[in-house]
């Protein structure tokens, strides 16, 4: 006679308590949160960080990535990149990193996947651009802009704006931003930090990752970019010649060596940064996730080598795939239209009404067109461009 298992779900409680045992001491235990904005009831099953992730994926302005352009607009080719891809392999890089630092994966994973919401279209040239017509005003920045969709932007809940993230993921989206202030809370005075958790150090190491790869493997594949050029790059040659070493056949199939080469080059950086973000904490010390804050220098960094391989990498990708004429052409004509649609509703804000009925009291009429225009897809944003200039808009890749 078979026994009799009894089922049941795993209580929030349960991985909290899981947590405690399984993460290293650095790591932010979903149970020591400080918490929300708005209080919320705790849910049954799910921890802050769960509910965090699902508020995430559900949101409109995540949605809005998948046309918002990495670096080349997602009609050009099937296997491109776009925002919203690079966002999904952010945050698998963000789980490895956690993974292998015994630190809180749905953490780090819910700071890469919110980590670009603010991204306005046709990439940075586009940020540049509001920023310089934001400048009277207070200016642009991506990362503080993901800060305005999730805290006042997206609306999806009838007691308050925005999607009332914990301060932890808020931390995390504050990236360039000198000091980090968590509100008191139980018996936790407030505080002013200097850094933010780790979790959020390795999501913003995993963005710097993913586009190293990411981007060389697309510049590939739009045929900006062959092998022979990539010689002189020290991080690419250590890769390649691994390649080499490992499957000896790959040298007569060129696209195959290359993508394998990108993916042992992602590899070899994840365990570059777990390396030396051990060091660094065994260095320092650090027994405690407020350790990490309140240390003077980041925790995560890759080897001094790296750094500078990955220096040499960068500006390859700026001077052959970032700057190539063509990418610097379209990224030129969205910035134009850019301009164009944001004096538009500057003259008459009527023309976004909607939007302006929703998100336009208590803030300059600049700020809410900025809002407006910086949420935009690429696609949305050359559909209003016609609608208002009855030019068509064009464009094919931004950066």
């Amino acid at each position: 006679m078979k026994p009799v298992v009894e089922h049941r779900t795993r209580s929030r409680h349960e991985l909290e308590q899981f947590e405690c045992g399984a993460l290293a001491p650095y790591a932010q235990r979903s149970r020591d949160s400080a918490g929300r904005v708005h209080p919320e009831p705790a849910h049954p099953y799910r921890t802050d960080y769960h509910r965090d992730r699902a508020r995430i994926v559900h949101s409109r302005a995540f949605r809005r990535l998948e046309y918002k352009t990495q670096v080349f607009l997602n009609e050009t080719g099937d296997h491109l990149r776009t925002r919203l891809t690079h966002t999904i392999e952010v945050a698998s890089v963000s789980r490895s990193l956690a993974c292998a630092l015994g630190v809180n994966e749905d953490l780090a994973e819910v700071i890469a996947l919110a980590h670009d919401l603010g991204h306005a279209p046709y990439g940075h040239s586009g940020e540049s651009k509001l920023d310089e017509l934001m400048r009277p005003h207070g200016g642009f920045e991506h990362n503080l802009q993901s800060l305005r969709v999730v805290e006042k932007l997206e609306i999806k809940y009838p007691a308050f704006p925005g999607l009332n993230l914990t301060h932890e993921v808020l931390e995390g989206l504050r990236k360039h931003h000198r000091g980090f202030d968590r509100p008191a809370y139980g018996e936790h005075p407030a505080e002013r930090f200097p850094r933010p958790s780790l979790e959020a150090q390795l999501a913003n190491i995993a963005d710097e990752i993913t586009y190293h790869g990411h981007d060389l493997d697309d510049g590939f594949d739009h045929g900006l970019v062959e092998v022979d050029q990539l010689k002189d790059l020290v991080v690419w040659r250590r890769c390649a010649e691994q390649v080499r070493h490992q499957f000896p056949a790959l040298a007569l199939h060129p696209r195959k060596f290359v993508t394998y080469t990108i993916r042992a080059l992602i590899d070899f950086q994840v365990a570059d940064v777990v390396r030396e973000t051990l060091r660094r904490l065994n260095e320092a010390g650090v027994t405690h996730a407020d350790d990490v804050r309140r240390h003077s220098q980041p925790m995560v960094s890759y080897s001094p080598e790296l750094k500078q391989g990955n220096a040499q990498l960068r500006a390859f990708l700026f001077d052959h795939v970032y700057r190539h004429p063509s990418i610097a052409e379209v990224n030129r004509r969205g910035c134009e239209m850019i301009e164009t649609v944001f004096h538009a509703y500057l003259h008459d804000p009527l023309l976004m009404q909607d939007f302006l009925e929703t998100h336009g009291t208590g803030q300059s009429l600049e700020r809410t067109v900025c809002d407006y225009v910086a949420g935009m897809t690429d696609r949305f944003l050359r559909q209003e461009y016609t609608r208002l200039t009855g030019k068509p808009g064009k464009g094919w890749a931004a950066r």
